[in-house]
């Protein structure tokens, strides 16, 4: 046991000083939050930016209908001859110009309709333009027939569904779209940090085996403490390095909102009205209780869990991979057994729990233990029966110590051997030593 814990010291200390690592942990943050923040920037300024169209409305019917609003800026160049609209808005570099023709009916007219831009237009714009021209002529069709606007108007009805469960208690229409954030967001770091310290074990099991310091340490320790110390010990290097990024991301990102006066940007193309219309105190209040309701605590304590046993399941196998090559050139061959289910379990999660978190596919991938790290994590903030997530956790503990051991095996055996490049019938032969 003392032996281990010197490799587990000797470990986190290599990692912790290493000028790369010392770098990263401080400038990751950095440029996250900086991109984080020129993104917004950028986005902003794109929103703030009116673009100038031009019309040419040959039936008249639209000129007091295209109304200027903060992204668009409407002329109207009716009065022009169409081909001189046209280089007017070449030469000014107006966004576009949409020519309306005058047909004998509104059907005819709906599809007639052409926008002239220099480069694809906006959806969004294009959108706006076909709302306000849907609307006109949707209207002027009710008067063609004889319909009374006023009361086809004062007839509209807005079904607005309320959800409560079968106790009495509501629920916000945001709910599932917040369950599927933090359970997504859960799956998603765990899946980078398997995929990060993993390749640190692997780096490392290869290093010391290229320059041949691991024959002199196996002669004091055996290869399964080695292989052990190895990955607690990145392990307490990488959560050490997690909270770091976790508290000066925060930090930056408070700074950077504060100095910068950096805002979400407003979503183009909707009225903001309606936003706020929508956005009720009453539905505000929802959504905040559907957050506290959320099982929290079975989601940290989760997580924790499925970090640990996901780490330790595939940093056993990085170690092996990395006792049986030479070099990290060699380790390609034997990445594609770990990174396909670390994928599956991030598509099975996106594409089938947040769809049914309770169905077939959803639930038998949270028990496979390669991909329930991530798929259980995904589908705990739905609800998920608590037999079912010890069943999965016992499923993942199990074939934790039986991949150990595995590896182990490969472990000891490949540490020791230089100058050939390894197959799978080769590594197989090892386990059975």
């Amino acid at each position: 046991m003392s032996n281990l814990k010197l490799i587990i010291k000797r470990e986190f200390i290599a990692r912790v000083r290493n000028k790369t690592f010392v770098v990263m942990t401080f400038l990751s943050p950095l440029i996250v939050v900086a991109m984080a923040s020129l993104v917004i920037w950028l986005a902003t300024l794109n929103n703030d930016e009116a673009r100038k169209i031009a019309f040419f409305d040959e039936t008249g019917l639209f000129v007091s209908d295209f109304k200027d609003t903060d992204t668009i800026d409407y002329i109207d160049y009716s009065k022009l001859p169409l081909n001189d609209a046209k280089d007017s808005v070449v030469i000014k570099k107006m966004y576009g110009l949409l020519y309306i023709p005058n047909k004998n009916t509104n059907k005819e007219l709906a599809s007639a309709i052409q926008f002239y831009a220099e480069e694809a237009p906006n959806i969004s714009v294009l959108n706006a333009l076909e709302d306000v021209m849907t609307s006109r002529l949707t209207h002027q069709n009710y008067r063609d027939k004889g319909l009374d606007l006023e009361m086809i108007e004062n007839s509209k009805a807005n079904v607005n569904i309320q959800i409560e469960n079968f106790s009495g208690e509501k629920t916000s229409k945001m709910s599932s779209y917040i369950k599927m954030i933090f359970g997504g967001a859960a799956g998603y770091f765990l899946m980078m940090f398997i995929i990060i310290y993993g390749n640190m074990v692997m780096r490392s099991v290869i290093e010391e085996k290229s320059n041949r310091i691991i024959e002199i340490i196996i002669s004091s320790v055996k290869p399964m403490q080695l292989m052990m110390g190895k990955i607690l010990g990145t392990s307490f290097a990488g959560i050490f390095q997690f909270f770091i990024w976790v508290i000066l991301g925060g930090v930056l990102l408070t700074v950077a909102t504060s100095v910068f006066g950096l805002d979400q940007p407003q979503i183009t193309g909707v009225d903001q009205s309606l936003i706020l219309e929508e956005g009720s105190q009453e539905e505000i209040k929802l959504l905040f209780q559907d957050i506290l309701k959320l099982p929290l605590g079975t989601l940290v304590l989760s997580f924790f869990i499925y970090f640990v046993g996901g780490y330790f399941l595939y940093s056993s196998i990085y170690a092996a991979i990395g006792a049986a090559v030479d070099n990290e050139t060699d380790s390609q061959q034997f990445m594609l057994p770990i990174i396909l289910p670390l994928v599956l379990a991030i598509y099975v999660g996106f594409f089938s729990v947040i769809e049914n978190p309770h169905g077939t596919v959803s639930t038998i991938f949270s028990m496979i233990p390669l991909t329930s790290p991530i798929v259980m994590l995904m589908r705990i903030p739905f609800g998920v029966p608590w037999w079912e997530v010890v069943i999965s956790m016992v499923l993942l503990i199990a074939s934790i110590v039986f991949l150990i051991w595995l590896a182990g095996r490969i472990y000891r055996v490949g540490i020791l051997m230089y100058g050939k490049k390894p197959t799978y019938r080769e590594i197989l032969k090892w386990m059975k030593y």
